[in-house]
């Protein structure tokens, strides 16, 4: 099969798994910035999902435009609110069980617009 531009070297043992746009291993990556706070309409929303989760209840905070460290902080007085474990994955906010009042008032009290999403 001809290669068709995509690619090179992908994996090393030398130097583990390789970045695509300067062809150096990830850890010394010269293109490698850090992400980009999502942009948003400036409205956090709360909702409550179970989807693909056993039937467990996850309140989901979506919006909120912040950097990774700020979202980390956020999430981590999230779950001290709510007495409940969470994490951050992709820019969104997952703390454990059905806590989209307390969430949303929290955010309420530091100035954010916040809308109740889903049901």
């Amino acid at each position: 099969m001809k290669n068709q531009g995509r690619g090179g070297l992908v994996y090393s043992t030398d130097g583990g798994t390789m970045c695509p746009v300067c062809r150096r291993p990830k850890g010394q990556c010269a293109c490698r910035q850090p992400p980009a706070a999502t942009a948003g309409d400036g409205v956090v929303r709360v909702s409550r999902e179970t989807a693909g989760r056993g039937g467990k209840a996850v309140t989901v905070v979506r919006g909120l435009g912040l950097a990774e460290a700020a979202l980390t902080t956020l999430a981590k007085q999230l779950k001290a609110v709510c007495g409940a474990g969470g994490t951050v994955k992709d820019g969104v906010v997952e703390i454990q069980g059905d806590h989209c009042e307390r969430v949303i008032e929290l955010l309420k009290q530091q100035g954010r617009v916040v809308k109740r999403a889903g049901g």
